[in-house]
């Protein structure tokens, strides 16, 4: 009998487990949400906690928000620890919505322009375009190959990206965002990395929009900073001070510099 009870518990616990993963994707796509509709940004430049009704008035582009709806996204990130929630003092009323550690990470670059965000990512990782990969395992198991070409009519992502411009600025807006939390974390511990008399010449190669490189130069304006990537990248590259752009293939060249910087390589 006891044994019974304890499959039976482990049967339960099981079917808890393929719930939590079968609706996962809610966590996701409420904070794709947050983002867009720049709730994090809203909350942090608040004096206090605010209502939803607050939250909504301030929502850019919104007429007519929904309260009911964002109360929904409201509670499921308060459970999810991105935002906090508390009651007023007296005890009554509507439910008061505050910041947290997480929200920071989640606020726009126009918000302020020099914090580390994670916005532009959650926006690309959760875009119908790089989602759509995910639904082609089951073919690549089948078939062989690779999940975004199946998804997007055999073209590479790098194709995609120089056809699509919308794209293009979604995926280099999420590399950059990444590569100046890697870099920031870097340069605070390698110090005398790029410091050397020897080095007066770096060129990023894959560097992206520059936002890597200009970190270096930024913390060392002796460095003068190449920035190597396809040329449909670069055209979109803001200018950084100390950085030049270029635009090839590092298949067939790179630019000459006294040393070479790859972030990473797939």
């Amino acid at each position: 009998m006891e044994a019974a009870g304890a499959e039976a518990e482990a049967s339960l616990r099981g079917q808890v487990e393929i719930w939590k993963y079968t609706l996962s994707f809610a966590d996701s796509m409420a904070l794709k949400s947050a983002v867009e509709l720049r709730i994090p940004d809203i909350i942090h430049s608040h004096a206090g906690p605010m209502t939803v009704a607050q939250i909504a008035s301030a929502i850019p582009d919104s007429p007519s928000p929904d309260l009911s709806c964002l109360a929904r996204i409201m509670r499921l990130l308060v459970r999810r620890r991105i935002f906090t929630a508390q009651k007023p003092s007296d005890g009554g009323g509507e439910a008061l919505y505050g910041p947290t550690h997480s929200s920071r990470w989640l606020l726009s670059k126009t918000a302020a322009p020099d914090q580390l965000t994670l916005a532009p990512m959650v926006l690309m990782e959760n875009h119908p375009w790089l989602m759509a990969p995910w639904h082609c395992f089951g073919r690549c198991v089948r078939e062989g190959g690779i999940a975004f070409e199946k998804a997007h009519g055999g073209r590479h992502i790098w194709d995609f990206a120089a056809e699509n411009p919308e794209f293009n600025k979604l995926f280099n807006d999420a590399m950059e965002c990444t590569a100046r939390i890697i870099m920031r974390a870097i340069l605070s511990e390698y110090r005398d990395g790029f410091g050397g008399g020897c080095l007066r010449s770096l060129v990023d190669v894959g560097g992206g929009t520059g936002g890597a490189l200009s970190e270096i130069v930024r913390s060392h304006p002796h460095i003068r900073g190449i920035n190597f990537d396809l040329p449909h990248v670069v055209a979109t590259a803001p200018e950084y001070p100390g950085v030049s752009h270029v635009g090839g293939d590092m298949f067939e060249s790179v630019p000459s510099a006294d040393a070479v910087f790859m972030k990473a390589s797939t």
